[in-house]
């Protein structure tokens, strides 16, 4: 039982020495072209952007890049258990081709597959491709000894390695070299090409300092996300103390002296309950305000989708809203995203001298996305201490994204994502 266990064994091993130099032989010879030809475009189209062209073909070219790129972390992970994982910023589907290649330009991962690309043709070729010659080679070894080298020398040196072959004992050396061959490829064939999907990763994985960049971006997204509820929290209480909360003294004080003078002057207590109640409506109003400020009740009980078409009704622009979710997000997300489009909408009409505005918002692949058009005069940007630049703030605490396309002249379209599960 034993020995049919330890020859069950040795033949599963053999196998996956054969099958790793083999996939090594394809990995060498297949990917090598490939790898030429995304090196090769990438370079001349990032080349081409400051003439314009490249703004065309680099989207395209990248996201080929990409492609190629997963390609090669789903064979590591299939074939050697190796997971390399893919880190790409998210980017807006619809964005016109300057937006997508400013992001894709600027995403430190479109750099790392380039550096990858350049790797993978020099030092990942041969770590590919070692498998196969550790393996293979030795046969051409064991056909030296056989007599091959009298076949092919034709009176010269016949060189097998580093074994110079000139007579049958010479000959012998370079089948025990092949020997000596056979014996590592059985041991480190399929190492060699775990090696080459190692390489593979320390290139194309995430380093300390994306690392790092990541925790810095969450603890300014956290900080940002404090420093709102603490403004937010300052305005209701102000708006409390300001507005509802001096209405409601005022009726007590009305209220009050209605009591002294219900019995000697009934018609100047008659006005001062009319002003306690004009008061009180409005201290009501005032409340509603607040609270529709904080969390507009129609966002809570009907969901995104009508809490933005009904900010829309109220807006003095004609705006018209298309809304495609197959269910809800969390509240916290449904609450920065309809904020933000609030803050979008309010800035295209102060600013932008559009008569029209346009609203998509969907759900696709586990992104919820939020597109804003008017047909103003563009020449929006996010910049420190504008609106969209407090949109980008809200959308980071939940790992969202914020993209504008505003060219002089417009129209403007500013692009919203934000990562999220539907219910």
């Amino acid at each position: 039982m034993n020995t049919h266990t330890k020859s069950g064994g040795i033949r599963s091993h053999v196998r996956d020495v054969v099958l790793a130099a083999v996939r090594g032989l394809v990995l060498a010879v297949t990917m090598l072209p490939v790898t030429v030809l995304c090196f090769t475009l990438t370079l001349v189209s990032i080349a081409l952007v400051p003439l314009g062209l490249g703004i065309f073909t680099t989207p395209g070219i990248l996201g080929g890049v990409r492609d190629f790129a997963n390609t090669r972390r789903r064979l590591a992970a299939e074939w050697c258990g190796v997971r390399i994982p893919s880190a790409y910023r998210p980017m807006p589907k619809d964005a016109n081709p300057w937006t997508r290649t400013a992001l894709m330009l600027g995403d430190p991962a479109t750099w790392r597959d380039l550096r990858w690309l350049l790797v993978d043709m020099t030092a990942g070729f041969v770590t590919a491709l070692l498998p196969a010659v550790l393996l293979f080679y030795p046969f051409e070894g064991f056909a030296v000894a056989a007599g091959l080298w009298r076949v092919v020398a034709d009176g010269r040196t016949y060189w097998y390695g580093f074994v110079p072959v000139t007579d049958q004992p010479s000959a012998l050396g370079a089948g025990a070299t092949a020997v000596v061959l056979l014996f590592a490829a059985y041991h480190l064939t399929p190492r060699l090409l775990t090696a080459h999907f190692e390489l593979t990763r320390a290139v194309l994985g995430g380093d300390q300092g994306e690392l790092a960049e990541r925790v810095r971006v969450l603890t300014e997204t956290r900080r940002d996300a404090v420093d709102t509820s603490a403004a937010e929290l300052r305005r209701i209480e102000r708006d409390l103390h300001d507005g509802a909360q001096a209405r409601l003294v005022a009726v007590g004080m009305d209220l009050g002296a209605v009591e002294t003078l219900i019995d000697k002057d009934p018609a100047q207590a008659r006005k001062l309950l009319s002003q306690a109640r004009r008061n009180s409506a409005e201290a009501l109003e005032e409340l509603r305000d607040l609270v529709r400020g904080i969390h507009p009740p129609v966002l809570a009980e009907r969901g995104l989708g009508d809490a933005v078409r009904a900010l829309a009704l109220r807006l003095p622009v004609a705006t018209e809203v298309t809304v495609e979710r197959p269910g809800r997000a969390d509240a916290p997300v449904e609450s920065a995203a309809y904020f933000a489009v609030s803050e979008v909408l309010t800035n295209a009409v102060k600013h932008s001298g559009a008569d029209r505005l346009w609203v998509d918002l969907h759900h696709t692949d586990g992104m919820l996305r939020i597109t804003v058009t008017d047909n103003g005069k563009g020449g929006a940007v996010i910049g420190a201490g504008s609106g969209l630049a407090g949109v980008e703030r809200r959308l980071g605490t939940f790992d969202g994204i914020l993209a504008v396309s505003s060219p002089a002249g417009g129209p403007t379209l500013v692009t919203m994502e934000i990562p999220c599960a539907l219910s």
